[in-house]
């Protein structure tokens, strides 16, 4: 899951502390371009790179890759305990690349700066910003990601324990939206045309039919959704036809295909009960990832991934998930003992853990924070899934080999 959804600790952890530097909240337009068309496009905010042997003092970790980019901005003026400006332009002269100061004025109308080069002496530095003008970052919006959060629950169980095919129509339109954020992203970041209109109908085709034919139905709606993509591409000129088809089988698989092993999961007799089994270890993971991280976290997971994942963490999502494992198998699925359960906690422990720092990959290449911003204080349906989806197959295949297909 996106390491923001937990909130921004002042300590370090999993995710590492966020950063105490101030974000002055102004910064030049961004220049014209298909990375910046539509209103999502305007909504995604650019994530920067992490350097492979980062300078000054460690941060501690990207908190959901939000700290990355307030560590990053101004990180010089704000070790000097001055405001957070942009390097001085030399005297007479606009800031490079013809950008306006911090403040927002441009050269030539900053206090002093007239008079100065009328006396024939040096231009005066540019004046600090009110105070009212610094603000300092406060993250994500914690009413709004736990109001939804709760939102989410709510529907996820009435409609698991309500009428199964219900469920089954939740976690197609969760496909679809992925889809279509995962798409949109890529066509404005990378100028790849993935084509929407077949994977999202072969997606929610997927679903359905492992839920009606388990998995050879999956596998073969797998398949046509594939060669649908590459049918639909063909309609369009031919320059970029590898790479759009590419992505577009790679989407495929990586949304709706891994989706359907939770639609797996849901025919069994007692399917109800194996998909929670497999959100409640998935949120327990992360849960323990981040509560142990954040008290104990200091050596560094994957740090030019996720700068601000630890070691502890991860020990911290092992023992949690292996806990609630171990009462989930022996009294909530059919024929499950603890043992199971412990080994089930274990394996996703480390597929959502994975499945993070995948996504993470993938937001760092497109350079984006979120992959939208469907879901207030979130991010987008994607920014939920990215440990759910890996973890999926893997929960169903150990309940296949522990307890049968049910």
């Amino acid at each position: 899951m996106n390491d923001a959804s937990w909130g921004a600790p002042p300590k370090g952890g999993y995710w590492g502390p966020p950063d105490q530097g101030l974000d002055t909240g102004l910064a030049p337009a961004a220049p014209a371009g298909p990375a910046h068309d539509g209103h999502e496009a305007q909504q995604t905010r650019p994530m920067p790179i992490v350097p492979d042997s980062p300078a000054g003092p460690p941060s501690g970790g990207d908190h959901g890759d939000q700290d990355d980019l307030d560590h990053g901005r101004d990180r010089g003026a704000a070790a000097q305990g001055g405001p957070p400006f942009r390097a001085a332009a030399p005297h007479g002269q606009p800031p490079a690349g013809g950008q306006p100061y911090a403040d927002g004025r441009a050269a030539g109308h900053l206090p002093g700066h007239a008079s100065a080069q009328a006396a024939g002496g040096s231009a005066a530095p540019a004046a600090p910003l009110p105070a009212a003008a610094v603000k300092k970052r406060a993250g994500r919006d914690l009413r709004a990601a736990i109001g939804v959060g709760v939102g989410l629950g709510a529907v996820i169980i009435a409609s698991l324990f309500v009428w199964k095919a219900a469920f089954v129509g939740v976690v197609a339109a969760a496909v679809v939206v992925g889809l279509w954020e995962l798409t949109s992203r890529l066509r404005e970041r990378k100028a790849i045309k993935a084509p929407l209109v077949p994977l999202a109908v072969g997606g929610a085709a997927m679903v359905i039919a492992g839920y009606l034919r388990g998995a050879e139905g999956a596998w073969v709606a797998m398949a046509l959704t594939a060669l649908a993509v590459l049918v639909w591409r063909m309609t369009e000129p031919p320059e970029g036809y590898l790479k759009d088809v590419t992505a577009g089988v790679f989407a495929a698989f990586y949304v709706p295909f891994l989706a359907t092993f939770v639609a797996l999961m849901l025919a069994a007799d007692d399917g109800p009960w194996r998909v929670l089994t497999f959100l409640i270890l998935t949120v327990v993971s992360d849960t323990g990832a981040y509560a142990v991280g954040w008290r104990f976290g200091t050596h560094k997971l994957a740090p030019r991934i996720s700068p601000g994942k630890t070691r502890e963490g991860l020990l911290g999502a092992v023992g949690f998930a292996m806990g609630a494992g171990a009462l989930c198998m022996e009294f909530a699925v059919d024929g499950g003992t603890w043992w199971q359960g412990l080994l089930m906690g274990l394996a996703v422990a480390v597929s959502a853990t994975l499945g993070d720092l995948g996504e993470s990959m993938i937001k760092r290449d497109l350079g984006i924070k979120d992959m939208g911003t469907l879901l207030p204080g979130h991010g987008g349906i994607m920014d939920r899934l990215d440990s759910l989806l890996p973890t999926a197959p893997v929960v169903w295949l150990l309940l296949v080999v522990f307890v049968g297909a049910g």
